[in-house]
């Protein structure tokens, strides 16, 4: 029997598809009474076969759970000490300062500092920035927070702020240059030809006007669409940043992704993808608020656009552009159970909504047919056998993987999943003591003890000898629920039958240690075999003086 300690870093791999679903009824309280047999996934318009069902209900942890777990010693010499009261919710406030106007960030961050009032003593709360120039990491400091909202301000990644002539959307853009789309580039080329004011006069000048502006027109969708796929390109890699982030937080999680919504090319679609699928496996609820309240297109702009109205075709690209930047936040506040808030001015009550989780959500998991490893996109859709009077929202759709999925990496993926979570697991009895003791004022020595009843493990027979092996991975989060440090050791057994049936009779403990500072930490344990894939998983704290 051999033991190997290491850091404990991971990396996740997605191997199954998850599909949260919530179902409302005609008053939009969410349904909960729902069974496996009642759902049915289309892929690509092919029915699957659901193979993981269960329903989350939100609901307060039971106090006193983590004391359960743990005993302290102080100094070396055992004794009881009071329990921290640890964190059990996080949100994070995601602003998109890069896409934000000044008056939409204004009105949504001023509501936002409000909504932080609701919050509880056991609620941690971080600001987030498109931009990354702006943030706060979790914490329960009120005052902190709201300075961080003062500091907001809109920050275009490309956008000069000065109108081009003609004045084309990144959408127009991408009709132009990536569709070919003749009626968008005549309806630049219209506009170019009254904003440059070229001469029309004649036949001969009205083609050479058509010429000139529709080179133009084409030369200025090539900058806004390089300068689009930055900015939108940026804000996907930062939403799923966020939301790697909040997975590493132990207890319920949601983020409040603030904006006004992007375009979203189809070239850009597998950023969503991986946004939904971390999302959904750190059961991370997004919620949406689309910062522009109840809006109308105004035919040409407003006022701030001197003297060009452009053609009248241009105000269907308008309007199917608006659509097409909240699409973005529609999905990936359904994709992942959460709430889209739009078209209404109340950001105060918005806050408010997105805050309260569904009551019931359904997760359902299939393992695609027939599944080719070509990276392409599948369309999902939910349907109920009896959906009178009920709405539903769902995932809408996953990119293919492009190559099979490594067991070790499954198995790396699961322990993480279970280390960041405040779920308890039992398939092996295990227990969790902590010891500390003080070599100086200012610096600590953390024991974390592991007994686990390995009498419940199965072996593998190989030449002769019992096969398996046990992670354990111990780790350590601040009062705040910040993650600061992880430990993992493996214990390889290749064991002859005399020892499996003499010495492997009652528990074996096993010893993770960290140098920390005096304070509160929360104390996670996860504990996976690698033959029968039994996991177990407990909470502990403990507060050093």
């Amino acid at each position: 029997m051999a033991a190997h300690e290491a850091p404990a870093t991971f990396k996740a791999k997605v191997n199954l598809v998850m599909v949260p679903v919530v179902v409302r009824d005609a008053q939009g309280r969410a349904v909960g009474t729902l069974k496996q047999q009642d759902f049915q996934i289309l892929d690509k318009g092919k029915a699957q076969v659901i193979t993981k069902f269960s329903i989350e209900k939100s609901e307060a942890e039971p106090a006193g759970k983590e004391a359960a777990a743990s005993v302290n010693s102080s100094e070396g010499s055992p004794g009881a000490a009071a329990l921290p009261a640890m964190p059990e919710r996080y949100v994070a406030y995601l602003f998109d300062d890069v896409h934000l106007a000044f008056e939409d960030l204004a009105r949504t961050r001023d509501a936002a500092g409000r909504h932080l009032s609701s919050l509880g003593s056991k609620d941690r709360a971080a600001i987030y920035t498109t931009s990354g120039q702006t943030q706060i990491e979790f914490t329960d400091d009120r005052d902190r927070l709201r300075e961080t909202l003062l500091k907001l301000q809109p920050r275009p990644i490309s956008r000069s702020g000065v109108q081009q002539c003609p004045d084309i959307s990144y959408y127009m853009a991408d009709l132009i240059q990536n569709k070919n789309d003749q009626q968008a580039l005549a309806a630049a080329t219209a506009e170019a030809i009254v904003c440059l004011q070229l001469d029309t006069s004649t036949p001969q000048a009205a083609q050479m006007a058509q010429q000139i502006a529709q080179q133009e027109s084409r030369s200025v969708a090539s900058q806004v669409l390089g300068a689009g796929e930055h900015e939108t390109r940026v804000s996907l890699v930062v939403i799923r940043d966020a939301v790697r982030r909040m997975a590493a937080m132990p207890g319920q999680r949601s983020v409040i992704l603030v904006s006004p919504g992007f375009f979203t090319p189809t070239d850009l679609y597998t950023y969503k993808t991986e946004i939904l699928d971390h999302a959904i496996r750190a059961n991370v609820i997004i919620n949406a608020l689309d910062a522009r309240g109840l809006y109308t297109i105004i035919p040409g702009g407003d006022a701030s656009q001197h003297g060009q109205t452009g053609p009248p075709v241009k105000l269907m690209y308008q309007t199917d552009e608006a659509f097409a930047q909240a699409d973005v936040l529609a999905e990936l506040a359904e994709g992942t159970g959460g709430t889209f808030f739009h078209d209404r001015n109340d950001l105060e009550a918005g806050f408010k909504q997105m805050d309260a989780r569904p009551e019931y959500v359904y997760m359902l998991g299939f393992s695609p047919q027939n599944l080719k490893l070509d990276g392409s996109f599948h369309k999902l859709k939910v349907v109920l056998k009896d959906s009178a009077k009920v709405s539903l929202q769902a995932r809408r759709g996953y990119y293919a993987p492009r190559h099979s999925a490594d067991p070790e990496e499954v198995a790396k993926q699961e322990i993480e999943e279970a280390l960041f979570s405040r779920e308890e697991m039992h398939d092996l009895p295990i227990e969790l003591h902590t010891q500390f003791f003080k070599p100086s004022e200012d610096n600590a020595k953390l024991a974390v003890l592991a007994r686990v009843d390995v009498r419940q493990l199965r072996f593998r027979k190989v030449d002769g000898r019992n096969l398996n092996n046990l992670t354990i991975v111990a780790g350590l989060f601040d009062r705040n629920g910040n993650y600061i440090v992880g430990a993992e050791k493996v214990l390889e057994m290749h064991l002859r039958d005399e020892t499996l049936q003499t010495r492997l009779r009652g528990p074996i403990t096993v010893k993770n240690n960290f140098d920390v500072k005096p304070g509160a930490y929360l104390v996670r344990l996860v504990v996976r075999d690698a033959e029968g894939q039994l996991m177990s998983a407990t909470n502990g704290a403990v507060e050093i003086p």
